[in-house]
């Protein structure tokens, strides 16, 4: 019973080593072979119960011996080596369950730490696209600004082009109206300069009636 109890509690002792050390990749396969117990968690269970039941009961032996020999005032030889027995059993099993309950509190706290470190790489890969979508905009911003300042520009320049355009057209406006004016005046003394010579040309042939008048 004893020497098992060493042999279990060098492999525990064994397991815990491989945890809390990395050794290539024989933490990966002790994780995966504390997988594999954990799930059949009825049986851990029993063995751990078995185990207690067992300490608890050298426990008692070891009390009645104690209590055997105060009433006898010594211990016999026999009873020594019990003792003696029980008490090394129940050292080794209360090794033994201690190190087991160090050993899952040890795997469930690398499994977490696992999931922590897988989750925080894809955090990082994330944070990454991010960041390069962040300079991305940050280009596509910068564009639109250079291309927003030449179109202020092109517009400023558009809206100059107009208003001297602007100033063309009325002035050119202005011509036309003043040369409409002046037509219209020119017009204006062409139908005069007409009534006039219509009234010549009465007069002339008034005279030439009256000089023939008088050469009859």
């Amino acid at each position: 019973m004893i020497q098992l109890l060493f042999m279990v509690l060098c492999l525990e002792g064994m397991v815990a080593f491989l945890l809390m050390v990395k050794i290539g990749p024989l933490r990966e396969l002790v994780m995966k072979c504390l997988d594999q117990v954990k799930m059949r968690k009825g049986t851990v269970l029993t063995i751990a119960g078995t185990i207690s039941a067992i300490l608890f009961s050298n426990f008692i032996s070891i009390i009645k011996i104690q209590n055997k020999g105060a009433k006898i005032g010594t211990m016999t030889p026999m009873d020594q080596v019990l003792w003696r027995t029980n008490l090394l059993e129940a050292t080794l099993m209360g090794f033994l369950l201690f190190l087991g309950f160090l050993i899952d509190r040890m795997h469930h706290y690398l499994r977490k730490l696992i999931v922590l470190r897988s989750n925080a790489g894809s955090s990082k890969k994330e944070f990454e696209r991010l960041e390069k979508e962040k300079l991305q905009l940050k280009e596509k911003a910068d564009k639109a600004a250079e291309e927003i300042k030449l179109s202020q520009k092109e517009i400023s320049s558009l809206t100059e082009t107009l208003k001297k355009v602007k100033l063309e057209s009325e002035e050119k406006d202005k011509r036309v109206k003043t040369a409409e004016a002046h037509v219209a005046t020119l017009q204006k003394q062409a139908a005069d300069l007409l009534l006039e010579y219509d009234h010549l040309l009465e007069d002339n042939q008034n005279l030439q009636n009256q000089a023939h008048g008088y050469r009859s």
